[in-house]
């Protein structure tokens, strides 16, 4: 029997069991890509971790991540995770398919920095009716699991949207309905059943669209967003040029063995 070491932690949590949990599986070697799915699949999280010490001088680790059903190009919350782990005092520099992700910490918090987010205005008329709105204009992300915003008039109503889970599972888009907040600059909801997850308890990679996309519209560059999920989750998001600071706080809640 093989024994991994694992670890599952709460990202963008101010208190454990919020935020959005995260397994973080640290390996000496990459496994086979069919395994490292099944293993996310036991999991069941929103997304499994897994890294390698990097080869290159330049980073760290290696990471990838993996919901229960895919592999994905990027994931915010579980790389502030996965750099709660590995983190000793320096900064960790991961190597992904989305380039090259660090996780620093700024005061208290955590800080993941990634690219923002190129946005164009966009007509998708069959995601807005998956998600029970009005035909209205979204925001499309280049790249960032195809992130794709709506604006809606006030929190009440992002938190009103009750969205067709099985039309949304045919659209290739991470949907986010999004407006300003009460108790934070920023509200959201995250929603992306094509990759397996019905509603995201915290999503990193939406914020690095949100960031751009509010600065904009609220005339500063840094805000606080909260993500309106059962669990909800508290970003610190800064922009700064062509990229986004978030900063969150992470709750390590379990600790062991992954046996094989």
């Amino acid at each position: 029997m093989t024994s991994l070491p694992f670890f599952q932690v709460d990202a963008f949590a101010e208190k454990p069991l919020t935020g959005n949990p995260a397994a973080v599986i640290p390996l000496e070697r990459w496994l086979d890509d069919a395994l490292m799915q099944a293993i996310a699949a036991e999991n069941n999280l929103s997304e499994t971790a897994f890294t390698v010490p990097s080869e290159n001088d330049e980073t760290d680790f290696d990471l990838r991540w993996f919901t229960p059903t895919d592999e994905v190009e990027l994931c915010g919350h579980a790389t502030l995770a996965a750099g709660h782990i590995l983190m000793h005092s320096e900064p960790v520099r991961f190597a992904t398919k989305s380039g090259m992700l660090i996780v620093s910490k700024r005061g208290d918090v955590l800080e993941l920095d990634m690219r923002a987010a190129n946005l164009t205005e966009v007509n998708e008329q069959e995601l807005t009716g998956a998600l029970g709105l009005a035909a209205s204009p979204a925001w499309l992300a280049d790249g960032y699991n195809d992130a794709a915003i709506v604006e809606l008039s006030d929190e009440a109503a992002v938190r009103a949207v009750k969205p067709d889970f099985a039309a949304l599972r045919k659209i290739h888009r991470m949907a986010v309905v999004t407006a300003r907040g009460r108790t934070e600059d920023v509200v959201s909801r995250v929603f992306v059943p094509y990759l397996g997850i019905d509603e995201d308890p915290v999503t990193g990679s939406a914020h690095a669209a949100l960031a751009p996309y509010w600065a904009k519209r609220l005339g500063r560059n840094e805000f606080t967003a909260l993500q309106a999920s059962a669990r909800t989750g508290v970003l610190h998001c800064r922009l700064d040029g062509d990229r986004v600071h978030m900063g969150g706080r992470c709750q390590t809640v379990i600790v062991g063995q992954f046996q094989l």
